[in-house]
């Protein structure tokens, strides 16, 4: 007779065991063989050698589900006691490589497009990625989605989720509030993509513990972010000097993607997007990877395609337009030019 104690203090036990232990009646279905008892967050094994260690191994599959997704059906449970491979291997095969994490409830999030589904694929072979793209394209939800995975399979310790705070010409410094209650606003789309993925009170453990941190561009000055995953969301509105200064912090084990829409800068008309420079002078480096997202990869109403198009149709006017004046005006000097020698 072997025993065997296995502790669940990294899981949520209810997820465990199931609503009126539904699971645990499963766990026990599978192993009639062993006498199965559950005392807290702990359970104790008790039968033949080789039956216990089948069920540690099948257990510790669900357990290493659990800790990495936070939720697991009673299907799939009881799929996974009765198959030689982890849960999430199974899970690659039904579902495909375009499955990025699992969120709250099961949720699956995956990379919907092709561009989608190629910036996960860079972002495994290079450690810096430019995701450029208009509105509702995934960028930044798939970027956020590509951490929460790292660090959920412990190639991260953390997370670090920043913007440029560039907003209608508004100053953090007149807002109303303490700080948080400041830049909040600005960073509420990281905290909705964070929502999706992660349970509440995980979510808030994170926070809490700055495994995750969501804070504004200018508070990365200075510091070595290393052996994390860090997203610059909304680039177009960095200057120069401040891509910069986000690119020089990365450290040695760290992985970063920089996202924004070359049609959305919010700077002042006195200032350049660092954005533009940083995507010509670092194209050919290698390690740092280029994606260009598009309206077909829009996710969000119908009509925003559309409204993509309208808006690309209309620069393309105004930039025929403004053309046409240079070329006049540049007709019209050098016609000046020619008169003014002619009279001389």
């Amino acid at each position: 007779m072997t025993e065997a104690i296995i502790n669940l203090e990294t899981v949520n036990p209810i997820e465990f065991f199931g609503i009126n232990n539904n699971k645990f009646d499963i766990l026990k279905r599978k192993f009639p063989l062993l006498k199965i008892l559950s005392r807290g967050s702990q359970i104790k094994l008790s039968g033949q050698a080789e039956e216990v260690a089948n069920a540690q191994t099948k257990i510790g599959h669900v357990v290493k589900y659990l800790e990495r997704n936070g939720h697991l059906s009673e299907s799939y449970f009881a799929q996974i006691l009765g198959d030689e491979e982890t849960g999430e291997t199974v899970t690659e095969e039904q579902g495909g490589n375009d499955i990025l994490v699992f969120g709250p409830n099961g949720k699956v999030i995956r990379a919907k497009t092709q561009n989608q589904k190629l910036l996960a694929s860079v972002s495994e072979k290079n450690d810096i990625i430019f995701a450029l793209g208009p509105a509702g394209t995934g960028k930044t939800y798939t970027a956020v989605a590509l951490a929460v995975r790292a660090l959920k399979n412990k190639a991260v310790r953390k997370i670090i989720l920043t913007r440029p705070a560039v907003e209608a010409g508004e100053s953090l410094g007149f807002l109303p509030g303490d700080l948080k209650e400041k830049i909040d606003p600005y960073l509420r789309p990281l905290y909705d993509a964070l929502d999706d993925m992660l349970p509440s009170d995980k979510l808030n453990y994170y926070m809490a513990n700055r495994i995750i941190e969501i804070a504004p561009l200018a508070y990365m000055r200075g510091r070595t972010l290393d052996n994390s995953f860090i997203i610059l969301d909304e680039a177009q509105n960095t200057t120069d000097l401040q891509l910069k200064m986000f690119l020089t912090r990365i450290g040695p084990s760290a992985k970063a993607i920089i996202t924004g829409d070359m049609s959305q800068i919010d700077l002042p008309k006195n200032q350049r997007s660092g954005l533009v420079k940083a995507t010509r002078i670092l194209k050919n480096i290698d390690g740092i990877a280029h994606i260009q997202l598009d309206e077909s990869d829009v996710v969000r109403h119908r009509l925003v395609k559309s409204i993509i198009r309208a808006y690309d149709k209309e620069q393309e006017h105004e930039d025929a337009l403004e053309e046409k004046r240079m070329k006049e005006r540049t007709e019209m000097y050098a016609k000046n030019r020619e008169n003014y020698e002619k009279g001389q």
